[in-house]
């Protein structure tokens, strides 16, 4: 089988898995690859699991899938947003199969990595994906089938990682899909569960109103306000709107309205268009959240960004780095948002480069917003085992950078 995707896919290739050996091919790996690359060394994946919140429910999922899987000579697997495989089950024979191409713990197999296959498939689409023998793009995975379902948190969607079977030929049913589909689902649901039975942490905010705001990555923000009586209101809000509620959040003593239009808007005279959007921003949120003199929002507040700096400032750069979906708001110009957007990344930035650990590099290179950034790529090459698979990727990535910046 060929790496050029074209010359080497069959008639009638499915077009997601066409685009993934794309994707496969443009980052570099091969079809004769045997292994799936190490990112997570030994020593680390004990706390890395302890760490992540599918931790919790794995002991659920392990009892309501991991037995059938050993029963019909297949595997279970879990793994992060990053596509590392944190747990493995499987019957000890099955498992020593696929130790032979590379799928053990500690392995990434997001699809730039370890090519065209289910679980890596699942975490570019975000939706569940089924690839079979000969889509897979290297050679020595194509005797095996998987099927995997991403899992997201409950409460803010995020994505969390990814549940996969994969087995011979008998996995490739419709049966099998449904069972990891719903195992997802009930370990979504036990993570409501816990999450509705944990008290919540105290808050600025005089009133009964929370909200929780999510804008890494995001445009336009989305919104969500809790009123305390039971209900409950989702908004994805216009782009003036996401930084004026962005800035607010992020000053909890609040802001003169010549403030907010000093950080909101590039040049003077935008005293009177902010009237008009708070106006419009009190008929769509209601009166009672958005307090005046000063600005500021009257409620429980809690937002992605000020989680990951709270994880930052407590050195726990694994938690912040599961939170980052990406830059601040990337599109605003707004001069207030600029400054924490960059405030926030910069950070970002510094406490990987300080990190020293390759799976938390590797997973800011291959981001959109990382995959340009020429210190980290050379970061990461430093301190990957000199027999990593990945040196290849990192040394090609490093010669493409030098060539665009020559």
């Amino acid at each position: 089988m060929s790496t050029g995707v074209m010359g080497g896919t069959e008639r009638g290739m499915r077009a997601e898995v066409a685009e993934s050996w794309q994707r496969s091919a443009a980052a570099g790996v091969s079809a004769d690859q045997t292994e799936a690359p190490i990112t997570v060394a030994e020593r680390e994946l004990t706390s890395l699991r302890a760490a992540h919140p599918l931790a919790r429910v794995f002991p659920l999922l392990d009892d309501v899938l991991g037995q059938a899987v050993r029963d019909c000579d297949a595997v279970m697997a879990i793994g992060d947003a990053e596509g590392n495989l944190l747990w493995v089950c499987g019957a000890p024979s099955t498992l020593r199969t696929a130790e032979k191409i590379g799928f053990v713990e500690g392995s990434n197999w997001d699809e730039r990595l370890a090519g065209t296959n289910a679980p890596g498939l699942a975490l570019a689409t975000n939706r569940p994906a089924t690839i079979t023998r000969a889509e897979h793009f290297r050679n020595s995975v194509q005797p095996w089938s998987c099927v995997a379902t991403p899992i997201h948190d409950p409460g803010t969607a995020q994505l969390l990682g990814v549940l996969d079977v994969t087995g011979g030929d008998q996995i490739v049913v419709p049966q099998t899909m449904a069972m990891v589909r719903a195992a997802a689902r009930l370990a979504e649901a036990e993570l409501a569960r816990e999450h509705a039975l944990t008290p919540p942490a105290a808050t600025s905010g005089g009133s009964g109103l929370s909200i929780v705001l999510e804008s890494l990555g995001r445009t336009e923000s989305l919104t969500t306000v809790d009123d305390g009586r039971g209900r409950v209101t989702t908004v994805r809000l216009s782009p003036r709107h996401s930084e004026i509620l962005l800035l607010l959040a992020s000053a909890p003593r609040g802001l003169s309205g010549d403030e907010l239009a000093v950080l909101l808007y590039e040049d003077d005279g935008g005293a009177s268009t902010l009237r008009a959007e708070l106006n419009r921003l009190r008929g769509l949120l209601g009166d009672e959240l958005l307090a005046s003199r000063p600005y500021r929002l009257d409620a429980r507040v809690s937002a992605d960004w000020l989680a990951a700096e709270a994880q930052l400032a407590a050195g726990d750069v694994r938690a912040a780095m599961r939170t980052y979906q990406g830059p601040i708001l990337p599109r605003s110009t707004a001069p207030g948002v600029v400054r924490i957007r960059e405030a926030l990344e910069n950070a970002m930035r510094h406490a990987l480069l300080r990190s020293r650990h390759a799976d938390l590099m590797s997973a800011w290179t291959r981001s959109a917003w990382g995959r340009d950034d020429y210190d980290m790529w050379s970061a990461q090459r430093d301190v990957v085992a000199a027999t990593s698979p990945m040196l290849s990727l990192i040394d090609g990535q490093l010669a493409r950078l030098d060539r665009e910046l020559l």
